[in-house]
């Protein structure tokens, strides 16, 4: 595995280390929902020590129907958009996070290669997540071979989750105490 991000460099430390760590801090949850990744973002996760308190599992919906039975996808926005879509990728972030009761939900999906898919190119990824404020996607342009795309995804989601966790770190508390930051 390569493991460098999408501009073909190695993170300094483990990305998945740091966000595991910050959910535990956190007494927050995790579920994964990926497709061009099939399965190598619950790997990396899993990879920590200590990951059983906010690991709640994930899915691998790589067919397109998956994608709406197992994750929720509304069919009618796979059949307008296709699967590799930033609201699809959402959509696959929120369904993970509701069906494995999570409070985050991450998801990856994209055009891994070799050949480009339904007038996709090789190297389009979008990663997603879902939290409590709301969802966020990054559309990621990659280069490279098929296990570079693949690895850099994960990579990018990973930092993507830390920085919504960082902004919600930066909200200002709750003062009336509904829950609510």
């Amino acid at each position: 595995m390569e493991d460098t991000d999408a501009r073909h460099q190695r993170p300094a430390g483990s990305p998945a280390a740091s966000v595991v760590h910050r959910l535990h801090d956190r007494g927050e949850t995790l579920a994964t929902v990926e497709s061009l990744t099939g399965g190598l973002l619950a790997a990396a996760i899993v990879e920590i020590a200590g990951v059983s308190s906010i690991y709640r599992g994930g899915l691998v919906v790589y067919a397109t129907e998956l994608k709406a039975t197992l994750a929720g996808v509304p069919e009618d926005l796979l059949a307008a958009r296709g699967p590799v879509d930033p609201d699809v990728a959402v959509a696959l972030a929120e369904g993970g996070r509701q069906r494995c009761d999570a409070v985050w939900g991450l998801a990856t999906t994209g055009v891994a290669g070799p050949e480009p898919q339904d007038g996709k190119p090789v190297g389009l990824v979008y990663v997603a997540v879902a939290g409590p404020a709301g969802a966020e996607v990054r559309r990621l342009d990659l280069d490279g071979g098929r296990e570079h795309i693949r690895d850099a995804a994960v990579i990018e989601a990973l930092r993507l989750l830390a920085d919504r966790i960082q902004a919600r770190d930066a909200e200002p508390a709750d003062p009336a105490g509904t829950g609510r930051r």
